[in-house]
C-alpha cells in the first residue's frame, strides 16, 4: 500500500497548540507546517512539542505583513473571543473581535481545502459571525468557500469536561461539506473527573515550579519545558480561604460556608452562580476550564475532596492534553494556555471528520 502524504495545517492563534494536539491524535498524516501566535510564552510551548522554527512568535497582523503564506490543505484556529464573551465586560468594538478578518485572509493566501474556525457560543450571534457569512457570498473574500457552524460541546466527544464551543468547519465549493462530528458519548457514559484524575496523588509536589533550564524564543527566556505531571503544583493558601475549602461538603459550593466565612459580598448575595468556591462533581465531567481554575472564587475549581483548587496538572488532564505535550512560562502563563486550549478530543474528533476526506 503506498505511503499516504501529508496533511498541511496552518495554525493561527495556535496558543499551546490544543488544536495541532487534537489534529495529530486522529490522524499521523496531520503535519503542522506553519503556527502564528502572540503570547510569546505559549508560542514556546507549541515549539516545545511540536518542532522548532514551527511558529511566528507574534501578531498575526505581523506576519501577514512579513512572511508568504504558504498553500496548505487545512487552515485552523480561534480568533480571540474576549470582546463578546459571556465572561466579563463585553465590547462589541473590541479589536481582537475583528482578527477574523485576518483569519479570513490567511485563507485566500493559503487557498485550503477545508478550514476550521473555533470560538465561544455567543460568536455566532454576533455581527463579526454575520460579516464572516457575508464574506462567502457572491463577491466576498471567501466566495470560492462556504461553511457550516454548530455549538459542539467536548463532553460528547470523550472529553472529562463540559464545553461548549461554536465550530466552523469550511470548504471550497467544490469539494462535499465534511459533516459535523457524531457524539461518542451520553450523559451516562461521559467521561468524568474521576477517570481524568486518575493515578493522580491528592497532595501537590510543592507550589513553585521545578529548576529548569529554560527556553528562548523571539529573544525571551522562559521557565519550562515542563511535561503536565511536573505541574501538579499546589498555593500557599492563608487560613480564611483554608477555613472555607474545609467548610465545603462534596458537591457544596459558597452556599454552604456558614455566616462567618462569608465574603462580605457573599452575605446579602443568595442567589446567582453555585460555581463560586465549588467543588468538582467526581462522577460527572468538569465544568468549563478557564484561564484562572486556580482561583476557586472564579467558579467550581475546588478539587472534589482535597482542600484545595485543582492543580495545572488536572486542568491539563480535564482539557485531555497528553503527557507528551510541553508547557513554557509561569505558572500564570501556563494556566493561560491550558484554559484557552480546544480540548484534545474535541479537536480530534473534528479532524476525523476532515482526513475522512482526504482518506476518501
Amino acid at each position: 500500500m503506498p505511503r499516504q502524504s501529508p496533511i498541511r495545517v496552518l495554525d493561527l492563534f495556535a496558543g499551546a497548540g490544543g488544536l495541532t494536539a487534537g489534529f495529530q491524535t486522529a490522524s499521523t498524516r496531520f503535519k503542522s507546517v506553519r503556527a502564528v501566535e502572540f503570547d510569546l510564552a505559549a508560542a514556546a510551548s507549541y515549539e516545545a512539542t511540536f518542532g522548532e522554527d514551527i511558529v511566528y512568535p507574534g501578531s498575526i497582523q505581523n506576519w501577514l505583513a512579513s512572511e508568504d503564506v504558504p498553500e496548505v490543505d487545512v487552515v485552523v484556529g480561534g480568533p480571540p473571543c474576549q470582546g463578546f464573551s459571556a465572561l466579563g465586560k463585553q465590547d462589541v468594538q473590541d479589536k481582537r473581535n475583528f482578527l477574523w478578518e485576518e483569519y479570513a485572509d490567511t485563507v485566500v493566501r493559503a487557498k485550503p481545502k477545508y478550514f476550521v474556525v473555533e470560538n465561544v457560543p455567543q460568536f455566532a450571534a454576533s455581527s463579526q459571525f454575520r460579516d464572516f457569512v457575508e464574506s462567502t457570498g457572491r463577491g466576498g473574500e471567501l466566495a470560492d468557500y462556504a461553511f457550516q457552524y454548530r455549538v459542539l460541546n467536548s463532553a460528547d466527544f470523550g472529553a472529562p469536561q463540559a464545553r461548549k464551543r461554536t465550530v466552523i468547519i469550511g470548504h471550497q465549493r467544490d469539494l462535499d461539506f465534511p459533516g459535523f462530528p457524531s457524539p461518542t458519548r451520553t450523559t451516562k457514559t461521559y467521561s468524568t473527573v474521576r477517570q481524568a484524575f486518575a493515578g493522580i496523588p491528592v497532595e501537590p509536589h510543592g507550589v513553585e515550579l521545578p529548576e529548569s533550564d529554560g527556553v528562548e524564543i523571539a529573544g525571551r527566556v522562559f521557565d519550562g519545558a515542563y511535561s503536565p505531571s511536573q505541574l501538579h503544583l499546589g498555593r500557599n493558601y492563608g487560613k480564611l480561604s483554608k477555613d472555607r475549602f474545609e467548610a465545603i461538603p462534596e458537591g457544596g459550593n459558597r452556599f454552604n460556608l456558614p455566616l462567618d466565612l462569608l465574603a462580605p459580598c457573599w452575605v446579602n448575595h443568595k442567589t446567582g452562580s453555585g460555581d463560586v468556591m465549588g467543588r468538582l462533581h467526581w462522577d460527572r465531567p468538569s465544568v468549563t476550564i478557564r484561564t484562572e481554575f486556580f482561583k476557586p472564587e472564579k467558579g467550581r475549581y475546588l478539587h472534589p475532596v482535597a482542600h484545595r483548587a485543582i492543580t495545572h496538572y488536572e486542568a491539563a488532564r480535564l482539557q485531555g492534553f497528553p503527557e507528551t505535550h510541553k508547557f513554557v512560562g509561569s505558572k500564570t502563563a501556563i494556566a493561560k494556555q491550558i484554559g484557552n486550549a480546544v480540548p484534545i478530543p474535541l479537536g480530534a474528533a473534528i479532524a476525523r471528520q476532515i482526513v475522512a476526506q482526504f482518506n476518501g
